[in-house]
């Protein structure tokens, strides 16, 4: 069955794509995902050493948009230079989120919680409204993160909360939240933590979540199997 994307006004088979970024001279393999919507939301990318992944990575872009009219953002594409050893380079713009602010307002039984995260240049605000329980703000505050990355890195929206919570770790508290990458059929459920500074609950909470994403993020909604539970047809077991 033929894989396709929209491209201008006619629909593009990726495995030609795939067949045309690997005629670059560095480029040895070539993997783009879409969603079911048709939009391109990974590009993984084998190449040899030598060229900066940088230059790399405008190459896939300038093929893909002069041979098939297909606009790739550079920032869903991921390389890694093989050089006898395994070497990961994600590509080079795809920094790290950092947090910005946190913010929370309460109106009667609601509450509503902002998080504003920064990644270069780019900077966004994550909402989640739920209940002013006391077991409702860890999660909402991990959702409000969440809901910021998703605006930051397109392929955060094969993600969402499990849980969080603040636990008790010898003499510390420790925010802990688990994260679910959904990759159909599977599901992949993930940890991150962070220790609680002073009165930092919340902020404690979203860096346990951008503990959780960063790296694997960076590398597509598959995490490392010794950081994973595979959750097979979506249901836990």
């Amino acid at each position: 069955m033929p894989r396709t994307v929209r491209g201008g006004l006619e629909n593009i088979d990726l495995t030609e794509v795939e067949r045309e970024i690997c005629r670059l001279p560095d480029v040895s393999v070539a993997r783009i995902v879409a969603d079911p919507t048709g939009r391109v939301t990974e590009v993984h990318i084998v190449a040899h050493a030598g060229k900066h992944p940088k230059q790399i990575v405008r190459d896939v872009q300038s093929v893909a948009l002069a041979s098939f009219g297909l606009e790739i953002d550079r920032r869903i594409v991921s390389v890694v230079q093989l050089d006898g050893d395994v070497q990961a380079h994600p590509a080079p713009d795809m920094h790290r989120p950092t947090i910005v602010g946190i913010t929370a307002e309460s109106s009667g039984l609601r509450s509503l919680v902002r998080v504003t995260l920064t990644r270069d240049s780019e900077e966004a605000v994550g909402y989640a409204e739920g209940s002013v329980a006391t077991t409702a703000r860890n999660r909402l505050v991990a959702s409000a993160t969440i809901d910021a990355l998703r605006q930051l890195e397109p392929s955060a929206a094969s993600i969402d909360v499990d849980h969080a919570q603040i636990v008790r770790v010898g003499n510390h508290d420790a925010a802990v939240v688990t994260i679910v990458f959904i990759a159909p059929p599977s599901e992949h459920v993930v940890v991150g933590s962070a220790i609680v500074r002073t009165q930092q609950d919340a902020d404690a909470i979203a860096r346990a979540v951008l503990d959780a994403t960063n790296r694997r993020l960076a590398w597509g909604p598959t995490p490392p199997h010794n950081l994973e539970h595979s959750v097979a047809g979506g249901r836990f077991s």
